[in-house]
């Protein structure tokens, strides 16, 4: 089929410039053509000239481009949902990455946590070590305790099963009960051999002749020093007086004398029975003779041989001396005898102390004897001891 157009002799007429290539159709957004302008299209400003000749060719070719574009359009949105997809997966593992580090953390906190703890249950294990190291040294010393105690509860139980029996501390208390019943019957036969009463009270059987030579003495003892009454005490009717330092040989009368040693003698006789009976040794024995009586007073004695310069260091040597001091008047001196009655009296305070009593003082013999006799006849004797 041949072209209509004109033959190729006659002379072409020059092609005046095409319009204006309408643009390109822009991308359909939302199905709808957008105008897009001039300066926005590539190649605008320089448009390219097409010889009408070429136009069916640059027209086949824009097909042909436009048929080429629709395929890189498709691979475009294609590229498009893909990039979407993989910045969809990019975010939600950034996310998970997020997630991951935050988990790190508290895994890695939770492990200083834990390593803290195995530290703590290291401490504490050792401490337990230590801990039942002590109690295993704290049981033994519990059981050895608890064998020693076990022995001393055995021990009380046999002391307690002693102490109970026919020969324990209650048969000792009624051992100890019937002495001092002993002592008590003993004392009083004592009291009533040897009876120290105030001078009123003296029984109407005593000689009237004792009684009328005892009122005219004027220096006799009383029964208590603090006594209102201040009555003389007399044993068996005689008063003791009070020896004067003159010399007997001046005295008008010598049965004063004589009367108060043998009130002497009696008192020194109820002594030394008495501390028989309480068996308690007297620290100044007594030598009986009735009114020839004696008191012995063992003092230690420097021998003359063994007195030595003074700028020597050897100790002399000394020896036990015993001395007798008469309870009588003795080469007609008073100092001798009133050293007796001292010692005598000292006696009499020695048995006082050992029953719990005070004395009355150093010249009060009869009150102290009457006090001893009466306080071991009292119940309250038995009953205190």
């Amino acid at each position: 089929m041949e072209d209509s157009a004109p033959s190729s002799a006659a002379p072409d007429p020059p092609l005046s410039p095409p319009p204006s290539t309408p643009p390109h159709p822009p991308e359909e957004e939302g199905g709808c053509w957008v105008l897009v302008p001039a300066s926005e299209v590539e190649g605008a400003h320089a448009p390219k000239v097409i010889h009408w000749d070429d136009l069916q060719q640059e027209l086949a070719r824009l097909w042909s481009l436009s048929a080429a574009l629709q395929p890189a359009e498709d691979r475009k949105a294609h590229l498009t949902a893909r990039l979407e997809s993989a910045l969809q997966a990019r975010q939600a593992f950034l996310e998970q990455d997020n997630e991951l580090a935050e988990m790190r953390q508290r895994l890695q906190e939770r492990t200083d946590r834990l390593g803290d703890l195995k530290t703590r249950a290291k401490k504490l294990s050792e401490d337990v070590v230590v801990r039942r190291e002590q109690l295993c040294v704290k049981i033994r010393t519990l059981s050895g305790a608890s064998k020693a105690l076990e022995a001393a509860r055995s021990n009380l139980k046999e002391a307690n099963e002693l102490l109970s029996g026919e020969n324990g501390c209650g048969r000792l208390k009624d051992l100890e009960q019937q002495l001092r019943m002993r002592q008590q019957y003993m004392v009083a036969q004592v009291a009533q051999i040897y009876p120290v009463r105030p001078l009123d009270e003296q029984s109407s059987d005593h000689k009237p002749g004792f009684t009328s030579n005892i009122t005219k003495t004027s220096n006799v003892e009383s029964v208590l020093p603090n006594s209102p009454q201040h009555r003389p005490l007399v044993i068996l009717g005689l008063q003791l007086s009070k020896l004067s330092v003159k010399k007997t040989g001046y005295f008008s009368d010598k049965t004063e004398v004589q009367k108060s040693s043998t009130v002497l003698g009696y008192a020194a006789h109820a002594v030394s029975l008495i501390a028989s009976y309480l068996n308690v040794p007297l620290r100044y024995p007594l030598r009986f003779g009735g009114s020839r009586s004696y008191v012995l007073d063992p003092a230690p004695s420097v021998e003359p041989s063994s007195i030595t310069s003074v700028g020597t260091s050897v100790p002399p040597s000394t020896s036990m001396r015993t001395t007798e001091f008469p309870l009588f008047l003795d080469s007609q001196e008073t100092t001798r005898s009133s050293y007796a009655i001292f010692l005598l009296n000292k006696d009499i305070e020695q048995l006082l102390n050992y029953i719990g009593a005070e004395s009355l003082g150093p010249r009060h013999v009869l009150a102290n004897l009457k006090q001893l006799t009466t306080i071991i006849q009292s119940q309250g004797y038995i009953s205190d001891g």
